[in-house]
């Protein structure tokens, strides 16, 4: 059995089961990806399209990585370069390129929505690599798949994520996934970053980090958008920094095996200090490897692969 979504828009409303594939099948891709040979031909023939409106390097990179890694034939939209600039629209971009017989595409842009909006334009696949404040489900995945192979599970794990959490589609598509995989999360920031909507997911907020921490056995901290924000979220950043930073002294307060996370980019001794985000608890780097393994496995069962 396959996954019951044709496209990957967000993890809201996507079932326990379909989320346990991706993570399984990506936990199979993971064991590819320490091969001598990383490539397996299960997307061969396959084109992609990397429709990507807003600045990535993680998830821009290793989406390519996997679609190469699939044997798929991937292709890089620049914005710059395209005649966007010329006044095109989206609608009109993204049928031009479906004319020219594409498969599948990746999109990230700077507004909620885009990925539904192009399910209405095109018969491609459509994947979510973020919109807006909406979701970024693939972020999410990789995230819970990263604390399954280091605690075990997700049912019954405390989930503590923590800074800008209303400019944070991380946080939406985690608050998602999570809670439906079973894991208690809880969302601290700012009173001004708190977005009250949240109380629809039944996820509980705090502006009090202690509180937030107290019994967590996973810290996600996420990084402050300030350029996504308008002036007087918070009085300063070094405010910020005294009431949010994690440090060795967050750390030391916790569970020896307490997992830390960020999804990057990490504004250092902001949100989370040095010698944490490069500390024994941290598997920042072990993230980024599993988000090719994931993106392999959502593209691998998205566009109909088998293994050869």
């Amino acid at each position: 059995m396959g996954l019951s979504i044709q496209h990957l828009l967000g993890l809201e409303g996507v079932s326990q089961r379909d989320i346990t594939l991706m993570l399984d099948t990506a936990d199979s891709f993971y064991k590819v990806l320490q091969r001598e040979i990383k490539v397996v031909p299960t997307l061969r023939g396959k084109t992609i399209v990397n429709l990507f409106y807003e600045n990535s390097t993680r998830t821009r990179i290793s989406f390519e990585i996997a679609e190469k890694r699939l044997s798929a034939s991937p292709l890089n939209f620049s914005v710059s370069t395209s005649s966007v600039n010329k006044g095109e629209s989206l609608r009109d971009t993204i049928q031009n390129i479906e004319a020219m017989k594409i498969d599948m595409v990746v999109v990230r842009h700077g507004s909620a929505g885009v990925p539904y909006f192009l399910t209405q334009c095109t018969d491609a696949v459509i994947v979510n690599a973020g919109d807006g404040l909406h979701e970024h489900p693939t972020q999410a995945l990789l995230d819970m798949m990263t604390i399954r192979q280091k605690l075990g599970k997700l049912e019954g794990l405390k989930v503590a994520i923590v800074g800008d959490i209303f400019h944070s589609r991380v946080a939406r598509s985690n608050a998602w996934g999570l809670r439906t995989m079973g894991a208690d999360v809880v969302l601290c920031g700012p009173p001004t970053l708190l977005p009250q909507h949240y109380e629809s997911l039944g996820v509980p907020m705090t502006d009090n980090l202690d509180e937030a921490l107290d019994g967590a056995d996973v810290v996600m901290m996420l990084r402050l958008q300030r350029e996504r924000q308008a002036s007087g979220a918070f009085p300063t950043i070094r405010e910020y920094r005294n009431r949010y930073c994690f440090d060795l002294d967050k750390l030391y307060s916790l569970p020896e095996n307490v997992v830390v996370m960020h999804p990057g980019p990490i504004n250092r001794g902001i949100e989370l200090a040095s010698d944490v985000a490069d500390g024994n608890n941290s598997v920042i780097l072990q993230q980024v490897t599993n988000g090719v393994a994931l993106r392999m496995a959502v593209l691998y069962l998205l566009g109909g692969g088998e293994n050869g």
